[in-house]
């Protein structure tokens, strides 16, 4: 019996979903939803899903759908994932997540009182490469890891769903949390100190950002994304006895090993994939078949801690999506 996914929203990162889906095997893209039915049925024509709904909540009451994946702006994720929990439906919601932690809190509440299954898509999580490149960091190859470097950047900022401020636009939530997850998923959550700065569309949000994190440890990552420039993707580890650079964060292409003369000594490519989407599906097929609310990929405080991480930038930043003002703040404006 195939696993029913069901598309909310019919922009292009739902179509490299339901393009991935097409060649999974079990998997069918079985329904979208848009806020137009002409859109909707465009979409499931191109990629053949048997349902096409022109309103968000007809898709969420199709009692067929067994995954919704949240395709929308950031700035709609809190809304959407809000009416899958009122229909009991389980969620795979797109990075980032929410908007904010005080959104991303609400959800995983309602989700537990509820009962429903819900985990957010950040995809270089799920992927199988991720086992290697930890196993490689641990094994002492480079010796005791000390420093990362990651960056991700692409030339984005015509696109006008990122320079929005009421779509919560800006690199920190579309690129700058693929660097962010790397440094936590390499070198963990005991923080000491972040510093961080940034440079702004005319519109107000952040075009282009660094940041640096002090660990408890003595471990630093220095992380920088941008939406006006293609960078080299590249995650670089560094210990004391060699480093090891990762090609492409967000979408891990290969890892080579060098000894301190950087010396070449190990290198590893990644499995053959569909898209990469691939995994994260399967992840919460697995989970929902095993009884489980959420995916062991990327459990929900890791979420709510990088949400929280990423408010901390933003209010250092001084930037205030329009969504989050109080209506007293909206007044004094």
């Amino acid at each position: 019996m195939s696993f029913h996914v069901g598309i909310l929203g019919a922009g292009g990162i739902a179509g490299t979903m339901a393009s991935t889906i097409a060649k999974m095997k079990g998997v069918k893209c079985y329904a979208v939803g848009s806020r137009t039915l002409e859109k909707a049925q465009t979409f499931a024509k191109q990629f053949k899903c048997k349902k096409a709904y022109g309103s968000y909540e007809e898709l969420v009451a199709d009692k067929k759908v067994d995954l919704v994946y949240i395709a929308t702006p950031h700035s709609e994720h809190y809304e959407n994932m809000k009416l899958c929990i009122r229909y009991k439906k389980p969620i795979l919601c797109e990075k980032s997540f929410t908007a904010n932690a005080e959104q991303a809190e609400e959800i995983f509440r309602l989700a537990k009182e509820n009962n429903v299954f819900v985990t957010e898509a950040i995809w270089t999580r799920y992927m199988p490469f991720l086992k290697n490149i930890k196993d490689v960091v641990n094994s002492g190859m480079i010796g005791e890891p000390k420093m990362l470097t990651a960056n991700l950047g692409y030339p984005i900022s015509q696109v006008p769903r990122l320079i929005k401020p009421e779509l919560a636009g800006g690199a920190l939530l579309d690129v700058g949390v693929y660097p962010i997850h790397f440094a936590s998923m390499i070198f963990g959550s005991d923080i000491e100190k972040v510093t961080s700065t940034c440079t702004y569309t005319p519109t107000g949000v952040d075009e282009q950002n660094s940041i640096t994190i002090q660990y408890k440890d003595g471990k630093m990552a220095v992380l920088h994304s941008s939406m006006l420039i293609k960078s080299d993707r590249k995650g670089i580890i560094q210990g004391s006895k060699g480093f090891v650079i990762v090609e492409n964060i967000n979408n891990y292409e290969g890892m080579t090993v060098y000894d301190s003369n950087g010396k070449k000594i190990a290198s590893y490519k990644p499995p053959r994939q569909i898209t990469g989407y691939e995994y994260e599906v399967e992840a919460c097929r697995k989970a929902l078949e095993e009884g489980k609310l959420s995916c062991e990929e990327i459990p929900h405080e890791e979420t709510l801690r990088i949400m929280k991480f990423m408010d901390a930038l933003r209010k250092e930043w001084k930037i205030v999506y329009p969504f989050e003002k109080q209506p007293e703040e909206k007044k004094e404006n």
